[in-house]
């Protein structure tokens, strides 16, 4: 096996032809800074207003809304700590199975004495347990966020981002939705969605790293969390990653283009490796809900436990396969998967994700499939 095989495409997609096509002249020819006002600052500003009207066009959002940032993690960190300090919030709802952008600065606010914590409950397949939120929601007294993934990164999980929004709205509380796994992989209309703030990251659907949005609902008014100078209309300092923005626009109008053929064409790839997962590997198992609600993009299994299955991240390595992984039990350095261990405490297994693109084939499942035989 010359060609490597790569089935980690949650964590980052190839940066398309076409996308690197339409940055390229912000990387060379163009390449005046935005805030100057001659005629390299106007080429280089008109790009970066003409890629926010096109990302709010296929959001249904208004172009005052979309804020471009470093990525994700830049966009959740934001919308979580402005919700706490600027919108009043004293009380935070969040889930054991969110990204560590939305964990990590949660629990910071918490330990600094900010915001109370509160957990949601998770049901028993991963999906976030909605009447227990409206039970949280009912029962807390301050002002509150609620922030959630709309699909979860580990095991593909998808929130009903509607229904948490009316439940929110029915008790006055901020909504923050990550919706890094989704934004580019489905269709959005943020004029018709209950949300305060969604965050969004250009490499997860074959755009550049680096740049990402935060999509603040007009009816918000937040301070900036960076500051330093009056780019993105005074609310995120810093000279514009502006070959970054014209990629993530190009990507983005890319993906909503090409939704229909190639969401169906990566769907197919997931079921298929489902049906010979469970026809050559006896005792596999799935995590999350599977074929229900789910991306289409990833597939989370747990492998049976023996003495080769220890090294499976390694061997597949070694055999040009890039997946990731984690397990519901810690050993060493390698803590595993807290998503894996908050829905499936009791399970003893190797756990891997595969997620897929428009660039994978049913080829490269079989090679991965007879692989999986010879290591477990």
């Amino acid at each position: 096996m010359n060609n490597r095989i790569y089935f980690d495409n949650a964590a980052t997609t190839s940066l398309d032809k076409e996308v690197l096509d339409a940055m390229m002249p912000y990387l060379t020819t163009h390449f005046g800074n935005p805030s100057s006002i001659y005629s390299y600052g106007r080429e280089t500003r008109l790009a970066v207003e003409n890629a926010r009207k096109a990302v709010a066009k296929i959001l249904n959002a208004h172009p005052a809304e979309i804020f471009f940032t470093s990525g994700g993690t830049e966009s959740s960190n934001t919308a979580i700590t402005a919700a706490v300090r600027d919108l009043g919030c004293k009380h935070m709802i969040t889930s054991p199975i969110e990204h560590h952008a939305t964990m990590h600065t949660t629990e910071h606010l918490h330990d600094t004495g900010e915001a109370k914590l509160s957990l949601v409950k998770l049901l028993p397949n991963g999906h976030v347990d909605l009447e227990n939120l409206e039970e949280l929601l009912a029962s807390i007294t301050e002002k509150t966020l609620v922030t959630l993934l709309h699909a979860n990164n580990e095991i593909g999980n998808i929130l009903d981002i509607h229904v948490v929004g009316e439940i929110c709205k029915k008790y006055n509380a901020i909504f923050h939705c990550d919706t890094v796994q989704t934004v580019g992989h489905y269709p959005f209309n943020l004029k018709e969605t209950p949300v305060h703030f969604i965050t969004s990251a250009g490499h997860k659907f074959h755009g550049p790293k680096g740049v990402g949005i935060l999509y603040i609902n007009e009816d918000v008014k937040i301070k900036p969390f960076i500051n330093g100078g009056s780019q993105e209309r005074n609310m995120r300092a810093g000279t514009e990653n502006v070959y970054g923005i014209v990629g993530f626009a190009k990507a983005l109008q890319m993906a909503t283009d090409n939704y229909e053929k190639e969401s169906t064409y990566i769907q197919e790839l997931k079921k298929y490796m489902y049906d010979q997962l469970i026809a050559e590997i006896p005792g596999v198992r799935f995590h999350g809900d599977v074929l229900g609600n789910s991306l289409y993009t990833v597939l989370n299994v747990g492998f049976p436990k023996s003495e080769k299955s220890d090294m499976l991240l390694f061997n597949l390595d070694i055999n040009n396969i890039c997946v990731s992984g984690g397990s519901a039990c810690t050993s060493g350095a390698n803590q595993g998967s807290h998503v894996i261990k908050a829905v499936y405490p009791a399970e003893d297994t190797d756990s891997v994700r595969f997620s897929f693109s428009k660039e994978n084939t049913k080829e490269e499942i079989d090679i991965v499939v007879e692989k999986l035989k010879e290591i477990i």
